[in-house]
């Protein structure tokens, strides 16, 4: 009878179009590779040559709306209503927001993404490889791919999801992101579709995270153990980070995930303290500092290159990337982040899923990017020689491994590297699975376990399959894919938010109410 009731809780129309087209792209990998990959190029090369314009003024719209929903009536609208208490302290709503976004993303590409920006420059800007100009440029470009624009992205339908159901009384549907604008209109079957392919979306993009953490993880077992990173190890990983996701999301998100995020960040502090400690923290925030300069005075510049003008294809295989990876993200992460900012105003979700997160990042990305560039400048470690011999994933264990304590350093970051891999799943894959389900009522309910199961498994064959046959191709691949349809959903997100931001009360289920008492009496 239990099995029955779980059962009627999913809703096969949502669940099954995301379900089937990622099991016929395992299919079609196995039964014809060299149509997967001509299908899978060929919609990658449409996205990228023909679209990614689209995504930096996307990308910047919302860094613009985010900053202006701060300062506008909106900003002072407390979720859920005036009377509405917290669900959850704010110092487990930080932890929770920084591992479940871009946590794992910062794990993997901290160290590696900025010796490929010294190495390997744009052409088109006539920098020189390995010059003092290419470092400060590697590290502008660390904080627009990993700062204030991507936590915009992320930002935006948080907030618009969060009063839409909340305050408006909109339903359990990433479709409630564009109830603003969609007015009185009845949203039941658009909601259905939307969140059929943003389900698709955010697999395909957590699924290149996924992907992401494994060979994380395979590179710092090759550094303690001298294990091969090879395509039996990811296997393996792909199999423990299944069951450690699975054994987090039986406690739910109030319990395993807070647990974890919050330790997870205690790591994340160990491991900066140790950089700062016995890194060239003098060099670093120097550079740090004068790298922050640049962006926040080119900011606009850098989020809207695209190298069209000189026949670059720079921004495409990085900017473009980092920004269709976090749009595939965001509408289902939204829905997750959304559930817990009950109880607090639009200012104080916006100050914690956007700025402090990014301050966060900025630090991160100042102390391990700037270490990995002084090695690689300094020659104190051939980081780039490394990473074309092994790949990107063992960029951080090769710079750890030059500190002292190399050995007690890279088990702390692989524990935080599996942690933030673990939760990003969990976080992920549960709001997957709430949209999935009926009778989500309140922040507090949880989906049934078997559809956040299903979702884990699938979301790990897929990754697993794209980076054991394209490596870190598939990744791209893969996120790609999953941004290119949430694009739209975004467009239309910055257009719900702003209608919004002019006159809250007017969308205020709460004030409406108050209003209608207020007039009979």
């Amino acid at each position: 009878m239990k099995n029955n009731d779980t059962l009627k809780r999913l809703r096969l129309v949502v669940f099954l179009p995301a379900f089937l087209l990622l099991v016929l792209t395992i299919i079609l990998n196995f039964t014809n590779y060299e149509a997967f990959l001509n299908v899978t190029t060929a919609a990658k090369d449409f996205m990228v040559i023909q679209s990614g314009w689209l995504f930096s003024l996307v990308g910047a719209a919302c860094l613009i709306v985010i900053i202006g929903a701060f300062f506008s009536p909106l900003g002072n609208v407390r979720i859920g209503g005036p009377n509405a208490k917290p669900l959850i302290n704010k110092m487990s709503w930080f932890t929770i927001t920084l591992c479940t976004t871009i946590a794992a993303g910062i794990m993997f590409w901290g160290m590696a993404e900025p010796i490929w920006h010294l190495a390997y420059p744009p052409a088109s800007l006539g920098i020189e490889p390995m010059s003092a100009e290419a470092a400060k440029f590697a590290m502008e470009t660390l904080f627009l791919h990993w700062t204030f624009l991507p936590y915009a992205i992320y930002a935006v339908p948080t907030v618009v999801f969060a009063f839409a159901y909340y305050n408006m009384k909109r339903s359990f549907s990433v479709g409630s992101e564009i109830s603003p604008i969609m007015g009185k209109r009845d949203q039941k079957k658009i909601d259905v579709a939307i969140d059929a392919i943003v389900i698709f979306c955010v697999a395909a993009g957590i699924a290149a995270s996924f992907g992401t953490s494994v060979m994380n993880m395979g590179g710092g077992i090759n550094a303690l153990f001298g294990i091969d990173n090879s395509k039996l190890l990811w296997i393996v990983i792909t199999i423990a980070g299944t069951i450690a996701f699975v054994v987090s999301s039986a406690t739910g998100l109030f319990k395993g995930i807070r647990i974890l995020s919050d330790f997870n960040v205690f790591l994340y502090v160990i491991i900066l303290g140790a950089l700062v400690i016995l890194g060239p923290s003098a060099y670093v925030f120097s550079l740090g500092t004068e790298s922050l300069g640049g962006f926040m005075t080119n900011i606009f510049d850098k989020a809207l290159f695209t190298g069209a003008a000189s026949g670059d294809t720079w921004a495409s295989g990085w900017t473009v990337f980092y920004w269709s990876n976090w749009m595939a993200w965001a509408p289902v992460s939204a829905v997750f982040l959304a559930r817990i900012t009950y109880g607090y105003t639009v200012k104080e979700v916006i100050t914690m899923n956007f700025v402090i997160p990014s301050i966060f990042s900025a630090v991160w990305m100042t102390i391990i990017g700037g270490t990995a560039i002084n090695f690689q400048m300094t020659g104190a470690v051939d980081i780039l020689g490394i990473m074309l011999e092994q790949g990107s994933a063992a960029a951080g264990y090769a710079v750890l491994g030059n500190l002292p304590f190399s050995g007690i350093l890279i088990f702390i970051y692989l524990v935080a590297v599996f942690i933030s891999f673990v939760t990003a799943t969990d976080s992920t894959t549960n709001a997957m699975a709430s949209i999935s389900s009926t009778g989500i009522q309140d922040g507090k309910q949880e989906a049934p376990m078997f559809i956040k199961i299903i979702w884990g498994v699938t979301v790990g064959a897929v990754s697993l399959i794209f980076i054991t046959t394209l490596g870190i191709d598939g990744i791209r691949m893969l996120s790609y894919l999953g941004g290119f349809p949430a694009l739209f959903l975004g467009i239309l997100s910055i257009a719900s938010l702003v209608l919004v931001m002019g006159n809250p009360a007017r969308f205020d289920a709460h004030t409406i109410k108050e209003a209608e008492l207020t007039s009979k009496d």
